[in-house]
């Protein structure tokens, strides 16, 4: 008997004491399917569990409620080893004592078709209870009339061939349903019972992880699991974030950087902020999101459920016709031990589940069943640029230097006037001389001026130093006359002008360069079967060929503004064409409703971006893009496959039984192992392949430097 008592309770979150032997994740599924409740989290260490849920719910509701469903849980945990084992008894118990001169109804009170009836009891109210409340037969119905009718034929072998296979199948179904979701609880398994909290004194006290909350500062060392969101305020740290991810290569963090719950410090020590803990972290919010993903069906879902049902009653249709034919009862036996309903609602339900959990694993969350159907149909990609297909952070790609000055001297004055500002530009120049290492000469404070949409005007040593576009260098005065270079670099947009003393001392070339593994993506995706990539953007249109020509892409728009992006999206629908648009930021958002496929990728995407998304891709390695893809093609070709054996082996095994060739229990050992068969199918989805690692780069950015105009 599981005892709960109430610890602590305010509206809307509650605080249960539960000693108790079951599984954690047990516990916790219990919680959170009683209608209201948002989120609990069990803790082992002191038995207590939080959960935060509807105001109007007080905590003896939720006692009564839980108590009730777990008593379900752990019933139905040992329901499948009972009736494994009552089963073997019965055919024992059928050999030691075999019918003798029974007829009819009679055949009912053996002692082996007794134990027949009770280990087949939870088939026989759910078949019971479908036909009562639905008015429709269900397969459990089917499944019902056949044990019944094997039994008072005086063959109730044939009955536990029935339930062995069948509560196989099931324990199959159970198996893939828990692998899955065993990737996605590993990712919310903190196993962080006690953390290193830093007090006012900057002294290091260990305490349990409830005694921790948003503000505090805590103390992550080598070899520990990180247990809340936050801000790292000091110290360094190599972070497997594989969990978070899907990506197994580690991550560089530093002061300023932030870290996530259920991530690991593989080597180092940080000092941490504390920003979300509980289930405001992320890795939190990822697995509700897939919980939720899991109960939205595909189409082809809803198809296969829709067809099993109105393949019921023609299968007791058969029954009535072949019994009216042949008046043999081994023949209607055949046709109610044999159906197409287990083998399709079943595998396809465990194929779509196995795809969502191992897409997951690897760092895309698919947000239903729904999306992975139409992640296999995608022929059209649009690709944003800036984040997406850039890094979304620039960086110094050239310097060009005039007039005698060198590359070091142009940068050490720019740097100097750009040292305040926060502009990406400034800090991608900021960057490069921080990387050189050069000591940058004083500026003047009173004589810098930011000149908004133009650039910096600075005073910096014993020079007059200007930063930024052709349009500053005209309206200061700086001749450019006759330099052809600064008139057909200022065009390209990615160019910062530089005059000292009035005249063009050199030009910086700013890029943001193409993400690494890009170029792979799209040749992936080319070879998944996508007939056209494009590229839309808010940039120039120079820009935008410079990346439309590196990638080899199909076709680009540029100078798109945030509301054009949709209207590009339904044009190409409208044209006939299933379109997946791939985005990072709040501009995306409207494409990416629009799009019959919309994913956010990146460390950089926005919460909005997300909402509006079906899949989101957790890291920032772009070749998880062009594998979830693969893999949602994979699962259809799978349930097609598994469609074609389940209606072939069935079909035939009908006609072999309408025939009288095969007996009644041979005919429930081929349509079953056909079910066990198409799950089995299913859950290759699952087995691990063999991919090669992404990595970072090992250098932030790479310099190509030009020695003279």
């Amino acid at each position: 008997m599981n005892k709960i008592r109430i610890l602590h309770a305010i509206p809307g979150r509650t605080r249960l004491l539960f000693h108790t032997d079951s599984h954690p994740k047990i516990i916790e599924a219990c919680f959170r399917s009683v209608p209201g409740v948002y989120s609990a989290i069990y803790t082992a260490e002191t038995r207590s569990i939080l959960i935060h849920h509807e105001a109007a719910i007080s905590p003896s509701q939720l006692i009564h409620t839980v108590k009730k469903r777990m008593a379900v849980s752990i019933e139905k945990e040992i329901n499948h080893k009972k009736e494994l084992a009552v089963s073997g008894a019965a055919l024992l118990v059928d050999v030691l004592f075999p019918a003798k001169g029974l007829l009819g109804i009679k055949q009912l009170i053996r002692p082996g078709a007794l134990m027949s009836i009770y280990a087949s009891r939870h088939i026989i109210a759910n078949g019971t209870k479908g036909f009562k409340e639905g008015k429709k037969p269900n397969a459990d119905t089917l499944s019902t009339a056949a044990i019944f009718a094997s039994l008072l034929k005086g063959n109730p072998r044939s009955a536990l061939v029935i339930l062995f296979m069948s509560t196989l199948s099931e324990m199959i179904t159970e198996m893939t349903a828990k692998r899955t979701s065993r990737y996605v609880k590993d990712m919310m398994n903190l196993d962080v019972p006690y953390v290193w909290k830093v007090d006012r004194q900057g002294n290091e006290r260990r305490v349990s992880i409830q005694d921790i909350g948003p503000g505090d500062e805590i103390m992550v060392f080598e070899g520990e699991k990180v247990c809340a969101d936050g801000l790292v305020l000091n110290g360094s740290a190599s972070i497997d974030e594989s969990s978070i991810t899907g990506e197994f290569y580690p991550k560089e963090i530093q002061h300023n950087q932030n870290v996530y719950a259920g991530t690991i410090v593989r080597s180092g020590n940080i000092r941490v902020k504390v920003e979300k803990i509980g289930e405001e972290t992320a890795v939190s919010k990822i697995v509700q999101l897939i919980e939720d993903a899991q109960q939205k069906k595909a189409p082809i879902q809803s198809y296969a459920d829709e067809l099993s049902e109105r393949l019921v009653p023609v299968s007791f249709l058969l029954a009535g016709f072949i019994f009216a034919a042949t008046r043999s009862w081994d023949r209607v036996l055949n046709m109610l031990v044999i159906d197409y309903v287990c083998g399709m609602k079943l595998s396809t339900a465990a194929a779509i589940s196995a795809s969502i959990g191992k897409s997951a694993r690897n760092g895309a969350l698919i947000k239903g069943g729904e999306y992975v159907q139409k992640l296999s149909t995608i022929d059209t990609v649009i690709l944003d640029k800036t984040g997406t297909l850039t890094q979304g952070k620039p960086v110094v790609k050239q310097i060009i230097p005039y007039n005698g000055y060198t590359e070091k001297e142009i940068l050490m004055y720019v740097a100097s006037a750009e040292e305040h500002s926060s502009h990406p530009i400034a800090e991608a120049m900021l960057n490069l001389a921080r990387e050189w290492k050069l000591d940058l000469p004083d500026h003047d404070h009173e004589q810098m001026e930011q000149m908004v949409g133009h650039g910096v005007k600075a005073r910096v040593g014993d020079k007059k130093v200007l930063v930024g576009n052709k349009k500053l260098l005209l309206k200061e005065g700086v001749d450019i006359r006759g330099l052809k270079f600064v008139h057909k670099l200022s065009k390209s947009g990615n160019a910062v002008m530089v005059a000292l003393d009035g005249k063009v001392a050199g030009v910086i070339i700013i890029e943001d360069r193409i993400r690494n593994g890009m170029k792979r993506t799209i040749n992936q995706l080319r070879r998944s079967g996508i007939d056209e990539v494009l590229m839309i953007t808010g940039d120039n249109q120079q820009v935008a060929q410079d990346v439309y020509q590196e990638l080899q892409l199909d076709a680009y728009y540029s100078e798109v503004l945030p509301h054009e992006k949709a209207k590009y999206v339904e044009e190409l629908k409208k044209s006939g064409n299933r379109v997946m648009m791939v985005g990072d930021g709040i501009n995306d958002a409207p494409a990416l409703a629009f799009a019959d496929v919309g994913v956010t990728m990146g460390g950089k995407r926005t919460d909005i971006a997300v909402e509006a998304s079906d899949v989101v891709i957790t890291s920032d390695n772009p070749l998880i893009l062009s594998d979830a893809v693969q893999l949602s093609k994979k699962t259809m070709t799978k349930i097609q496959q598994n469609f074609t054996i389940t209606i072939a082996v069935n079909s035939v095994a009908i006609m072999l039984g309408a025939f009288g060739v095969i007996a009644p229990i041979v005919g429930a050992a081929i349509h079953n192992a056909a079910t066990i068969g198409v799950l089995l199918n299913s859950t290759t989805l699952l087995l691990k392949e063999e991919r090669v690692q992404w990595q970072e780069p090992l250098t932030s950015s790479t310099t190509y430097l030009v020695d003279s105009a």
